[in-house]
């Protein structure tokens, strides 16, 4: 229902609607995203105020490629949403950073960058979060080789010498 809702206050920026298992979902385009995020978060019949989460998933056979995943909460209503929307692979593997709507996209963007390689527009620091600079590649593409040897990196002491970003 809310997502019906939704649909007839944005009209044909919703290009789906969707129902899995009693989560509701839709689906944007990529230059409608950010001004259709900020009206979810900031009309009073959506109140989403909480990115609870934010992630990519790789259709590696598909066109475009990758859904971005945005999953909002509302602790006003107590309603969530899943909003999706679908990028293509190579230099389209972007999206406009969501950080002035929710400080939580900070990590959550840096997160999906180092393990899909999403760039992030406009994110005051895009960089690996969760592995090492000199890591190769984005180890949750569906093409990544899984077999792939890394560079080895010399253990360190984190609190006597920590280990600073290359950018």
């Amino acid at each position: 229902m809310l997502a019906e809702k939704i649909k007839e206050r944005f009209g044909s920026v919703i290009a789906a609607v969707g129902n899995a298992l009693g989560e509701e979902s839709i689906v944007i385009a990529r230059e409608d995203a950010i001004a259709t995020l900020r009206a979810l978060r900031d009309e009073s019949r959506f109140s989403f105020n909480m990115l609870s989460d934010l992630t990519a998933v790789d259709w590696l056979e598909r066109t475009p490629r990758f859904d971005i995943v945005y999953n909002l909460n509302s602790l006003t209503h107590g309603h969530r949403l899943r909003v999706k929307v679908q990028i293509g692979g190579g230099d389209e593997a972007w999206m406009p950073t969501a950080i002035e709507l929710w400080k939580a996209a900070d990590w959550l963007e840096r997160e999906c960058y180092d393990m899909f390689g999403i760039i992030f527009r406009g994110h005051p620091d895009l960089r690996r979060i969760l592995l090492y600079d000199s890591f190769e590649g984005h180890p949750l593409r569906k093409d990544y080789p899984y077999q792939r040897r890394q560079p080895i990196v010399p253990e360190t002491d984190a609190v006597i010498n920590p280990v600073r970003s290359s950018r």
